[in-house]
């Protein structure tokens, strides 16, 4: 188990801001899971834009969703579900550095996200994804980055063919089963989850990409 530097359960209740708190709590159409509590202490020790903390819940729930759905379908499939969980939570932490990134394209978060998590004693196994997350056709990529990475998109019905491709041939190493079995089941899965992206676009937009002052 990892902990966050310099930073207390009590300390971080005591700063937090109520934009960020209301991205963090309220409820959506439909509803996001919350992020892992130790995720939103990091967010709030580092007063994180509320745009960005929404942003996270929405894909850590959508990983939470894929990562379930493809366990019921691929019982035998065997991936850390933690992991995704936790990846899809801090992917873009590093965009507490780089608020530009929040509204426009850019890649400088990556890094900067990694390193921010290292510098708070997460796990290398558990930072990587910061860096990971839009570096899906790299050749040694693992299958539970490659679901964050799909979760970072699926969410706003963005389909990836490459990325599904991977996704896929993982998925039919493990199984067997033929390829065009591999394509119609991940379709089946992240069209319905697709299908619900204008709720969450919708949830994302009603946040501020500027932190509250302390």
């Amino acid at each position: 188990m990892f902990v966050l530097v310099g930073t207390t359960a009590a300390t971080v209740a005591d700063v937090v801001s109520a934009p960020l708190n209301a991205a963090l709590t309220d409820c959506g159409n439909p509803v996001p899971r919350s992020l892992p509590t130790v995720v939103e202490q990091l967010l709030i020790s580092l007063n994180a834009p509320p745009r960005l903390a929404a942003h996270l819940r929405i894909v850590h729930d959508v990983a939470t969703e894929l990562a379930g759905m493809l366990t019921e379908r691929y019982p035998m499939l065997a991936f850390d579900r933690e992991a995704v969980r936790y990846g899809a939570a801090t992917h873009d932490i590093g965009k507490v550095l780089h608020t530009d990134e929040l509204s426009g394209p850019g890649a400088a978060h990556e890094p900067a996200g990694y390193a921010l998590l290292r510098s708070r004693n997460v796990p290398e196994q558990l930072a990587r994804f910061a860096r990971t997350h839009a570096d899906w056709a790299r050749p040694d990529i693992r299958l539970e980055d490659l679901l964050v990475s799909l979760a970072d998109n699926v969410w706003k019905a963005k389909r990836v063919a490459g990325l599904e491709d991977r996704v896929v041939a993982q998925l039919t190493a493990t199984t067997g089963e033929a390829a065009w079995q591999g394509f119609m089941d991940l379709d089946d899965v992240l069209t319905q989850i697709a299908g619900r992206a204008d709720d969450r676009l919708a949830f994302q937009a009603r946040y501020s990409i500027t932190a509250a002052a302390r």
